[in-house]
């Protein structure tokens, strides 16, 4: 009887759907071509994971809260071409170019908690326009292009962020420990401190917190800006893994970490959040992405795989929710 609770508690988890369609995903793609499972593929998968997952993370506490960031994916872009314009001008050295990219990033994520807290203006709207500002900023900037390569790969901040190593046939980035020590310290936020169980009642309940003390706008705040730092950074990761700073790059971005927090199972209301299903999320759509190439199947159908996914998990998490309102 005590093992048919556990399992049912497992069962019960937001995150049990997604950790077995991942399983799922991962035997069906290597049975169909052993060179998924390889060292240099996971490689390659990994690089890219956890910049994007970067961001991801962040944006489950934003969406446990009850809000949305959709600027992200234009700051992923517009960071790293203020970072290198600043640099290859010669304006200023790497470092401090570094710092004042996440500064700008930082009040960009304050104006939108602004925007959305004081204004009362809903996330969606606010972080819409932002995009296109930030977006068209870094366009203007660049004229469009692609800035001129450069070479940092010697440089201490390159190498904090983006060194990498080899174990075997596995080549190992630093930005993955980036990734672990930042899934590891939000996980531990959202459930064991009591900032976590503000952002739950402010997405939650928002009158109630506020009775409670909660200072319900401040917290929104703080994860606007958290939210743009996180972006911020994983852009500037990405440019220095890539050698090339695009104002284009992040398009969509957005779009694509809201489905994976959502996939993972943070309940899109607010309220109910999960770092760990937000991993799994992560990994269940860059899994797909990469194995659908790897299969033979045109990467222009990814987002055929990924609209039946979120459809797919929405309806499971909805029914696992039903189940346990039922208490069966």
């Amino acid at each position: 009887m005590q093992q048919r609770s556990f399992i049912a508690r497992a069962i019960a988890r937001p995150e049990f759907g997604p950790f077995v369609l991942l399983v799922v995903e991962l035997a069906g793609f290597w049975a169909i071509n052993p060179d998924f499972l390889s060292g240099q593929n996971i490689s390659n998968t990994l690089a890219f994971t956890v910049e994007l997952g970067l961001i991801a993370l962040t944006m489950t506490l934003l969406m446990t809260s009850g809000e949305f960031d959709l600027s992200v994916g234009s700051l992923f872009g517009f960071s790293p071409v203020l970072m290198w314009t600043l640099f290859n001008s010669g304006w200023t050295s790497l470092d401090v170019a570094f710092v004042v990219a996440l500064i700008v990033a930082a009040l960009i994520g304050l104006v939108n908690g602004w925007f959305v807290t004081r204004l009362k203006i809903p996330s969606f709207l606010v972080t819409l326009g932002m995009l296109l500002v930030v977006r068209g900023t870094a366009l203007f900037v660049t004229d469009g292009f692609p800035q001129r390569t450069w070479s940092a790969g010697g440089h201490w901040l390159a190498q904090a962020l983006v060194g990498d190593f080899y174990i075997g046939g596995f080549r190992i980035y630093m930005s993955l420990f980036w990734f672990i020590a930042a899934a590891v310290a939000l996980s531990y936020t959202l459930t064991q401190t009591k900032a976590g169980n503000w952002i739950l009642a402010a997405g939650g309940n928002p009158g109630a917190a506020r009775a409670r003390g909660v200072n319900v706008n401040r917290t929104k705040v703080a994860l606007f800006v958290l939210s743009s730092l996180m972006a911020s950074l994983a852009g500037i990761i990405s440019s220095i893994r890539t050698s090339a700073a695009n104002p284009n790059s992040g398009t969509g971005y957005e779009l694509e970490v809201i489905a994976m927090v959502v996939i993972g199972g943070t309940a899109l209301t607010g309220g109910r959040g999960t770092i760990i299903g937000t991993v799994l999320g992560i990994f269940i759509l860059r899994v797909m992405r990469n194995g659908i190439v790897l299969i033979g199947v045109p990467g222009l159908a990814y987002n055929i795989f990924i609209g039946a996914i979120i459809l797919g998990m929405m309806a499971l998490h909805s029914w696992l929710e039903r189940r346990h309102q039922a208490g069966t």
